[in-house]
Formats: C-alpha cells, structure tokens, sequence
C-alpha cells in the first residue's frame, strides 16, 4: 500500500509540536546563543585543540588510527564537540543513527539510549533540517563509517518547515529541490541540499579573491563609486529609474563602471579597479540578468595590447587559484588558457565563418543584403556597424571555443573607444573569447574631449531616432576630460559570465545566489 502523502502544514504542526516538548522539558533550542565546538587531537604525544568540521575530525582519526598501527596498538580516543544539520536520521528503538552536515562536509552521529539516559528522549523529537550540537568520541562503526559517538545532545535550532526529503529503508534522507525555478527562488534550501551549489558558489568566493589579489599586487587601487547616477553612461543599455525625495529628483541605477573610474585618473589615480553591481533595465536569459556583478579596471599609460597582456595573466591567475593549472573543462571541452590567445579582427572573422567579405560593409544597403542572404532578420538594423556585431554573434563566436581575442570593432557600435589612426572607420577595442563565451570587453579610452563630445552627439542623434539604448550626453564626464587624461587602457569583466564558465555551467542563474525572478502567482 502507497504511503499517504502528509501535507505541508501537518508536518508543520506535528514539528511545532515536538518544539512544544521541547521547551516543556527546559530544552527551548532557541534560548541557546552559543555553542562551543572543540575537537581534541593528539599528534606526536603532543594534545592539541581546535575548531573541528566534519572532513578535519574524519582526517584526524585515520591519522591516528594509521599512526597507531604500525604501533600495534588502539588508537587513541579523540574527543569533539561538535555541530551541524541534520541531514538524515534513521531511528532503531534505543539507537539512532543520523547524519549532520556542516560548511565542509558531513559525518555520521550515534545515539544510544544507554549512553544518554532522559536525553535519549530528545532524539526522538528530532527532525531533518534540525541543527545540533553533540559532545562525544569519534569511533569506526563495524560497516566502516567513521562515526561520533554521542555523550551529550543539544538541540540548538528548531526546522519548522520540512526540507525536501525521501524516506529509504526507513531512514529520511535529502533529494533536494527538484524544481529548476523553485532551486532559484529558494536558494537557502538549494544550498542545503545540493552540494554542487553549495561548490560553485565557494568558488565563485574564491574567483573574486583572485581578482582582488591579483590588480592588488600590481599596484591597483581598488575604489568605490556611486551607484545613483544622473546621467547612466558607459555601455548601451537602458537604466533601472529611481526617485531621491529630499533631493526632489529623479536618478538612475548604474549601467557601468566606466565613467566614473575614468575621472579617477583624470585625479591621478593611474591604476584603478572596482568590483560592483550593476543595473541594466533588459531581458533575462541564460546569459544575461537584469542585476550582475562587473569588474572594471584602468591604467593610465598603458594601451589595447597592454589590456590583452593583463587579460592573458589575470585569467591564468583565476585558473590556478582554482584548478592548479591554466587548463579547465567546459561542457566537455578542454579550455587551455596557457596563451598566446588568438588574435581576430572581427571582419576576418565573418569572412572566415560567414562567408562575408570585408568589402560588403561599405554600405549600409549591402550590408543589409548580405545579412537578409544570412537568414538574420533584418527590420530592426540601420547601421553598419550593429550589422556587423549581429553577424559575428550569430556565426563567429560559436566557434570561438579556445582563447580569442576579437578586435578592430565598428565605430558606431563603441563610443568610448579610440578610432584606428589607420581606418577611423574602427576602434581600438577588443572582446575576449573563451569557451564560446565574451568573457571581456575593453578599449584603448578616449581621451580628446572633442572626439568623446562629437561621439556623444552621434548618440544622441540615434536616441531622437528611437534608440533607447544609445550612449546618453554626460557633460560633467566631458568637463572631466576636459581637465585632460593620459593615453588609457580600460577593461571590463562581467564576473558572473566569468564564474559561469570556469565553473563549467550554462545558465548566469546558477552561479547568482539569488537571481532576478518573475513573482510568484
């Protein structure tokens, strides 16, 4: 006969009600603030104590047990106090036997109602997602789990809402969220039961450590600046609108680092970095968010191929603070990031995979052709230079899967970046490729006042033509290079697409511990 199923809010009451016993019998978990986790380790007939986990207890105990081997005798008791949540829990009349895990891993724990007398009552009143806390001895069970043995229980919080569990042999144990969205939306209960999120996301901890202890050794500054802004500039895309009531004036969420680091170096501030959020008011995908984390860096001095150089150095730092190495696995594809990267003008690149000579983007008229021979839809395009970007999406950078470095953009598409003193027609701004992915985008700056002002005019030609997202005029940001600002490399690395692909996933969602989502009905 099929188990019934217990709705949620019977379990709810039934749990409520063993938090009643609880406290009836003096043991509220809630009352207690502290609980001292100690472990005692003995090492060369030296006594040690420290703050154990799960994975450093276990360590400890096959040290001993191997040491004392070749002794040929017992090993030694080792002592703990320890604490975690409970992750499976079988109970067998005056024994039980659960799991509990913590930050590092998990370790099985042994009761006996021999050994806790009353107490063994608590155990009964114990459910999954229960934290505990337990004084005991570490011991080998006769299966070979390394195990605590249990002198001492504390209950020291209370789950009141059943986590996602199956029942097996009558032991409970985690299967964890099934639902994609539900892992999104509850990512406190994705991390409790999935231990690959719980992996990705310290590594995505350890990405941005790198990061900062790489610009930190070569001399970067690493700063803050405003997240409101009255002018939203820096990259093509649309604000979030928020409104100031003592200043009585409407102000914008950030698009972009950019501007304002680079009146930092106008200051004198050479080398610069900083790590922040950033708002763009679009659609979500598996490769964009609405909120995500940029990392945006400038040195003054230094030039395009200078930016690639630190690319090329930054990447490979990341790669071996995670992996040991400057190689890493994508979706099945061996990703070596040992360098020299490839070097693609754009244009050669759509000749090369698209079939689409150079030659064609003279004008618009055949650039439109030769985009509509494509199979690319073609209604929403009126310059070349966004032709030539939606061409290299659609067939170039799929077959970017090593290292790359596209470069030699279109003007119109990039209006921060200097012109090419040899075709102005292009800039001097790369995007690096890896595993199918942009990974960075970066420019040599502009830093002619004039030039910066009569790209901004452009733009806003294209804003009264009815693009949103088009650069909007700054005039506090051209006063700023007007103070003059030396020649300047400056890159930008959206560090979720970053930690995406170093920690081989295909969605931004998986690696944002709580992602832009649609409300729940």
């Amino acid at each position: 006969m099929n188990e019934r199923h217990i709705p949620e809010h019977e379990l709810i009451q039934t749990r409520l009600e063993k938090l009643n016993r609880l406290r009836e019998i003096g043991r509220d978990p809630f009352a207690i603030e502290r609980f001292e986790r100690r472990c005692a380790i003995k090492r060369d007939e030296a006594s040690f104590e420290v703050e154990p986990y799960s994975t450093d207890i276990i360590a400890a105990f096959e040290e001993s047990e191997a040491s004392e081997t070749q002794k040929t005798t017992q090993a030694p008791e080792i002592d703990v106090r320890i604490a975690g949540r409970i992750v499976s829990l079988r109970l067998m009349g005056k024994a039980a036997f659960a799991h509990i895990q913590d930050r590092k891993g998990r370790i099985q724990i042994y009761f006996k109602q021999d050994d806790l007398g009353d107490d063994y009552e608590i155990v009964k009143l114990l459910d999954l997602g229960d934290f505990i806390g337990i004084n005991g001895f570490v011991f080998r069970t006769r299966t070979g789990e390394i195990t605590v043995h249990a002198r001492e229980l504390i209950v020291l919080a209370k789950s009141l809402r059943p986590i996602p569990f199956g029942k097996e042999k009558g032991e409970q144990h985690w299967y964890g969220l099934q639902d994609v969205e539900q892992r999104y939306r509850q990512r406190h209960v994705d991390l409790i039961t999935n231990h690959e999120a719980r992996e990705t996301f310290e590594k995505r901890s350890r990405i941005i450590r790198a990061i900062r202890e790489f610009y930190d050794n070569r001399g970067y500054l690493e700063v803050e600046t405003p997240v409101l802004q009255l002018v939203a500039g820096g990259a093509a895309a649309r604000p979030f609108l928020t409104y100031h009531n003592a200043l009585d004036h409407e102000f914008k969420l950030r698009i972009s680092l950019e501007l304002y680091l680079k009146r930092l170096v106008v200051g004198g501030l050479e080398r610069v970095y900083e790590i922040g959020r950033v708002f763009r008011n679009e659609g979500i995908d598996a490769r964009h968010s609405p909120e995500y984390t940029l990392l945006e860096s400038y040195e003054a001095y230094a030039q395009l191929e200078d930016v690639m150089d630190l690319v090329e150095e930054l990447f490979r730092h990341i790669c071996r603070s995670l992996y040991g190495g400057t190689t890493f696995e994508y979706q099945g594809a061996a990703i070596e990031l040992a360098g020299p990267w490839k070097r693609l003008p754009i244009l050669e690149g759509i000749q090369q995979y698209a079939g689409v000579t150079p030659d064609v983007f003279d004008s618009l008229e055949t650039a439109l052709a030769a985009m509509k021979n494509l199979g690319l839809p073609t209604d929403q395009e009126n310059m070349v230079g966004g032709i030539i970007e939606k061409i290299h999406e659609r067939f170039v950078q799929p077959n970017l899967v090593q290292p790359t470095f596209i470069t030699d953009f279109p003007i119109e598409t990039s209006p921060l970046a200097k012109k090419r003193q040899d075709n102005p027609r292009l800039v001097r701004r790369f995007e690096a490729y890896v595993a199918k992915q942009e990974v960075a985008n970066a420019f040599s700056e502009i830093n002619d006042p004039l030039d910066q002002r009569e790209r901004f005019e452009h733009q806003m030609k294209m804003r009264a033509a009815g693009d949103e997202e088009a650069h909007p005029m700054d005039e506090d940001f051209l006063r700023a290079l007007e103070y003059g600002m030396p020649p300047t490399g400056g890159l930008g690395i959206g560090i979720d697409r970053l930690v995406m692909v170093l920690c081989n996933e295909t969605n931004l969602r998986d690696v944002i511990l709580f992602p832009t989502m649609k409300p729940e009905r």
